[in-house]
């Protein structure tokens, strides 16, 4: 880090977000050490003068009811994006050239800087290890009490980042799919329909694009898959929701159709390394037809005759249904192998299954009024 500072000092590698790789770190290792010199000098002290009793009370009490733990989480919450931007930098020569010359220093021991990157998430899991083994070691009740109060209030500062990582995480997901994935225009989707330009703008206001703005929204499985279409075979990048399916053409075309240069995004790590890999080669994906909903979605496998016939290898059909139970679209879709296609039937069943059950619960919740007083 702070190299990368004398660098910029003489205008080199300005454009590198000094934050989104090292976040907080220079806060973070002010704290640290001053709270493992105040440990040990606490124990050096004991050493010295073995009649005084070692006063860790008033070190646990001054750092761990203090900003110890939050900087730490400042930190870890930054740690995922910061991975990824390292990866992006790495491409360059000149981020290329410096950081080889920083990993040589022998400070390092070898290690690369994603390795050292990752030091203070593992610091933070040890903390209840050390309050554990005092806790164990003190011989005053009073003080036993406030240690392992101490202990489980930073094991719930533990349980409570990763949460806040997980949710970061499942964000950073969409947002990535948010510029990845196109809606097209539903007369841009379906020639059937025509809509006078002086009334597109009021439609284009109402975007299909909100429905990835949604957190509580999970990406529960995605891949490439084949559609059998009447006259051709065509290549379609699928999304599994917990709520609806997502059927997309995948594009290799270097501009994303009224949108930015996908090549430029930043290729986020909870992506799968298929869809990264059709990121950075400029492609995106173009919506096929409307999200398909759980509850309107009907899965049918392929039986080995039409197989035979046809030569459907690795077939399953999916059927979207309308609330009046007409069928609106159909689309058979082929696997590279067999472990692939068992692979999406077994996760569409199961977001399925699990959709059912959340929303019976739901509408049981729903209708289960509280008893009327006698009163009334």
């Amino acid at each position: 880090m702070n190299t990368l500072k004398y660098l910029q000092s003489n205008e080199f590698l300005l454009d590198v977000d000094l934050w989104r790789l090292f976040a907080n770190l220079e806060e973070l290792n002010k704290m640290s050490l001053s709270f493992v010199s105040s440990f040990f000098e606490t124990v050096q002290e004991q050493v010295n003068n073995s009649e005084s009793s070692m006063d860790f009370i008033s070190i646990l009490r001054k750092y761990f009811q203090g900003d110890l733990c939050q900087t730490h989480q400042i930190y870890c919450l930054n740690y995922s994006s910061a991975v990824f931007y390292l990866e992006n930098l790495r491409q360059r020569e000149d981020f290329g050239i410096y950081l080889k010359w920083c990993e040589r220093n022998k400070q390092c021991k070898r290690l690369h800087l994603p390795e050292l990157l990752v030091a203070p998430l593992h610091r933070l899991t040890r903390y209840p290890l050390i309050l554990n083994n005092i806790w164990k070691r003190c011989t005053d009740e009073t003080e036993k009490g406030f240690i392992w109060s101490v202990k489980e209030k930073v094991e719930k500062s533990i349980r409570d980042l990763e949460g806040k990582v997980k949710w970061l995480d499942n964000f950073q997901k969409f947002r990535q799919l948010h510029e990845v994935i196109f809606w097209p225009q539903v007369w841009d989707r379906d020639k059937r329909f025509f809509v006078p330009e002086c009334l597109k703008q009021s439609l284009r206001e109402n975007s299909s694009e909100n429905i990835l703005s949604s957190t509580n929204r999970l990406l529960l499985h995605e891949g490439r898959l084949t559609l059998a279409e009447s006259t051709r075979l065509l290549d379609v990048y699928l999304f599994l929701f917990d709520d609806f399916l997502l059927i997309t053409k995948i594009k290799r075309n270097k501009k994303k159709h009224g949108g930015s240069d996908t090549g430029l995004i930043p290729v986020c790590p909870p992506l799968a390394p298929e869809l990264q890999s059709l990121i950075r080669e400029g492609g995106f994906c173009t919506v096929l037809d409307q999200p398909i909903p759980l509850d309107r979605l009907i899965l049918r496998n392929i039986d080995p005759f039409n197989v035979t016939v046809f030569s459907l290898r690795n077939a399953f059909l999916i059927q979207h249904e309308n609330r009046y139970q007409q069928c609106i679209a159909v689309f058979l879709l082929q696997a590279q192998t067999e472990t692939a296609k068992k692979t999406w039937i077994s996760q569409i069943e199961t977001a399925i299954s699990n959709y059912t059950k959340q929303h019976e619960t739901k509408k049981r919740t729903a209708f289960c009024f509280p008893t009327e007083s006698s009163e009334i």
